[in-house]
């Protein structure tokens, strides 16, 4: 039997590929989004569905439906656009995790939290497991939006201790995929864009800093398992990719991936940026039964494939 779904932000990036799963499993889909970083491109094949809805809203402001469960994935996620209005990326966590906590607790909906790897800051822990507390700058220039999320966690956590909501909360490392934005300066969509180009490639700092890179897909299955794991089971459980990837070894593969003529350049590292970000994933192996598939080189070739198109339209 389907369920009826709302899923906030959901023409962005993950959101639009969370709606395509959820359509696919035969559920009706409520996708609300402001467009500020989401676009209709990443929805349009869903527009003539009739158990898709496309509703143009801020997560700011109250929203009124009937629904069994809520993904609530609405935040800018790329420094290039949550820096560009801090205040709103702080609203938008914020006020948008009251008002969707506000709409399950009234329709009873069970909700999930899309929070990120960066509640751990700069980490002095690695790899990171759940119970690591984090190492977070309260006043820097990323803030905004890692404050943002941690303060959405501990709404979640308090409206489920004293109002009994039945919530979720993941904690999302790096992803990429088909959708991605060309423009979000996250390092994956920047190496190929420049790579297909031709361009230099940037690495900002000497490029030994590591990430670990978790193909949409993948992430997909595993917010799918948490929301419906049993009950009592909240969370927060890292969903990510725990192979690490220094960014002079992503930058050299996405070069012989795309066949570039690319040369590396170095800039200076950006405030605050992560030394080392790799998730434990012990936890989602043990509840959700979840570790990702897909390699990067395969989900790479996946990626530059979307954005050779893209460029092709441009």
């Amino acid at each position: 039997m389907g369920k009826r779904i709302l899923v906030t932000g959901g023409a962005g990036f993950i959101g639009s590929h969370l709606c395509g799963r959820l359509l696919s499993d035969g559920h009706d889909v409520i996708c609300a989004d402001n467009l500020f970083t989401g676009t209709k491109r990443n929805i349009e094949k869903y527009l003539d569905n009739h158990r898709f809805e496309f509703l143009r809203h801020d997560v700011t402001k109250e929203l009124l439906v009937e629904v069994d469960q809520i993904y609530n994935l609405a935040c800018p996620a790329s420094p290039v656009h949550y820096q560009y209005n801090p205040v709103k990326t702080m609203k938008t966590s914020v006020m948008g995790a009251i008002n969707m906590l506000g709409l399950a607790k009234r329709v009873r909906a069970r909700v999930l939290q899309a929070s990120t790897s960066e509640v751990y800051g700069n980490p002095a822990v690695h790899p990171q497991p759940e119970e690591y507390w984090g190492n977070v700058n309260p006043i820097g220039i990323r803030s905004c939006y890692d404050e943002g999320k941690r303060a959405a966690e501990t709404l979640f956590f308090d409206y489920h201790r004293q109002n009994k909501v039945d919530i979720k909360v993941v904690r999302i490392f790096n992803t990429y995929g088909p959708n991605m934005n060309a423009h979000d300066g996250r390092v994956v969509s920047n190496f190929i864009v420049q790579a297909l180009k031709n361009e230099d490639i940037t690495i900002y700092g000497d490029g030994k800093q590591t990430r670990s890179f978790c193909y949409v897909d993948d992430l997909i299955e595993g917010m799918v398992r948490m929301m419906d794991s049993a009950d009592g089971f909240t969370g927060p459980v890292n969903l990510g990719n725990p192979g690490e990837f220094t960014m002079l070894e992503l930058a050299e593969k996405v070069i012989a991936l795309t066949g570039s003529s690319s040369k590396i350049v170095y800039m200076p590292l950006p405030q605050d940026d992560p030394v080392q970000r790799k998730p434990v994933i012990d936890l989602a192996k043990k509840e959700l039964n979840w570790e990702p598939s897909v390699a990067l080189e395969e989900g790479l070739k996946k990626t530059i494939a979307y954005f050779r198109d893209i460029l092709e339209e441009t």
